[in-house]
């Protein structure tokens, strides 16, 4: 087989040597491509950290407003209705006194004409 290739012992030797190098080649570390300014993990962390609290606190916050905006709805709807019951009975009273001045004058009236018929 060696005599169809034409290889001879200083040959093999020669391959096997280049073999050997490119599986140490393999295993070298290869030189890193690194960043110009690169943060430390803690500094990083800390960002995010600070990030996700200020969108909880704003969620928080936003959920309290909504709540206190349903409370000061209901207030505002339990006034309209105590302020719309408080003007009918205004009205009631109102057409009561309307009647009874217009039964008074119609006694009078019925009255001052007993007088006169006499």
């Amino acid at each position: 087989m060696n005599e169809l290739q034409r290889t001879g012992f200083s040959e093999r030797l020669k391959t096997a040597a280049d073999a050997r190098q490119a599986l140490l080649a393999k295993l070298r570390p290869r030189p890193t491509v690194t960043a110009d300014q690169i943060q430390p993990r803690a500094e990083v962390r800390a960002a995010e950290l600070v990030q996700v609290r200020q969108a909880r606190a704003d969620a928080k916050a936003s959920k309290l407003q909504a709540a206190a905006d349903a409370a000061e709805a209901a207030r505002m709807s339990e006034e309209a209705i105590a302020a719309a019951a408080l003007d009918a009975k205004r009205g009631e009273r109102k057409e009561r006194k309307a009647l009874t001045k217009a039964e008074a004058k119609a006694k009078r009236d019925a009255r001052y004409a007993a007088r006169k018929a006499r």
